[in-house]
């Protein structure tokens, strides 16, 4: 199993907090694909951090709205 440093994933990602759930987020979707998960020959998150690290992964950061109180 290969190990990420958080220098790795802060590299592609803001900060090493967002590229962790960034990469959480995306290997949720790629369990919802019918063909993304029949490669099972590594675990869903290290297949999603590895894609994180070398940059494949593009996403943006949408604002939270707040709701009136």
């Amino acid at each position: 199993m290969r190990v990420f440093t958080p220098v790795e994933i802060a590299k592609h990602a803001a900060n090493k907090y967002l590229g962790v759930l960034v990469a959480a987020k995306y290997a949720r979707a790629l369990n919802e694909f019918p063909g993304g998960a029949a490669s099972r020959d590594k675990k869903l998150t290290t297949r999603s951090l590895e894609e994180l690290s070398r940059g494949d992964i593009d996403y943006r950061v949408i604002p939270r709205r707040r709701t009136a109180e």
